[in-house]
């Protein structure tokens, strides 16, 4: 008998909790989750402004760790960046204001393809996590970045610059009512970048409150890693 798939709704998965190290010293807390068979793609998952409550379980990659191996085939990867606390733990240091951030995107990577041994990986950030994507994700083997209500505030003209010259995928799904940037003024400032997509994602806000939104931001990640899994179910 099918049951309707909830914000609570946990699929089976293998889950492990990690520890990533980075190079000035710290401990970050993470998790991994992965199919129960060879994974067809990955995501690497930045998160939100810590200090306005961002962290590793953000509900969308939460909820995406705890579907998208089971219903798509994917591997999820987050952790907190320093001193970022969620119920797997806080990792060790401070908030750095998206600068001390780049020794834990570093570890993240490395962690990701050295350790893990993830495939095909994608960063995903959502808002602030989108600025350490398009600043620090650059190693070579990433496929390419999602942003998630990219706000642009800490990105520099450079950083769009840099991904404008390598070439890779750049996809930025960006709410209606997005309260820091709009897909008007998006699609503006990502148009220095010539491979640059900017999707407006209608009726949403910068948050994606509400399961209809959490199912639009799953669907648009698919299209771009794994279609063939679509649609995604809404029963199990």
């Amino acid at each position: 008998m099918s049951e309707l798939i909830r914000p609570s709704t946990v699929l089976p998965a293998n889950r492990q909790k990690i520890t990533i190290h980075t190079e000035d010293g710290l401990n970050l807390i993470g998790e991994v989750a992965t199919p129960l068979k060879p994974a067809v793609a990955s995501l690497l998952c930045l998160h939100p402004l810590p200090t306005h409550g961002g962290m590793m379980d953000s509900h969308i990659f939460k909820k995406a760790a705890n579907r998208l191996p089971a219903l798509a085939d994917i591997a999820v990867l987050r952790f907190n960046t320093r001193g970022t606390a969620s119920e797997a733990g806080k990792s060790d240091g401070e908030f750095g204001n998206g600068e001390s951030e780049k020794y834990d995107v570093a570890a993240a990577i490395a962690y990701a393809f050295d350790i893990l041994k993830l495939d095909n990986l994608w960063v995903i950030g959502w808002s602030f996590g989108t600025e350490l994507a398009l600043a620090y994700a650059k190693d070579p083997r990433i496929k390419g970045l999602i942003l998630l209500s990219p706000p642009l505030r800490r990105t520099t003209e450079s950083e769009l610059s840099y991904w404008n010259v390598d070439g890779r995928p750049i996809i930025a799904l960006v709410p209606e009512f997005d309260e820091f940037l709009k897909p008007i003024e998006a699609k503006l400032k990502f148009s220095v970048i010539s491979q640059a997509k900017v999707l407006g994602i209608d009726g949403a806000k910068h948050l994606w409150v509400g399961e209809p939104f959490v199912y639009i931001a799953l669907t648009e990640i698919l299209k771009i890693i794994n279609p063939a899994a679509l649609p995604l179910p809404l029963e199990i």
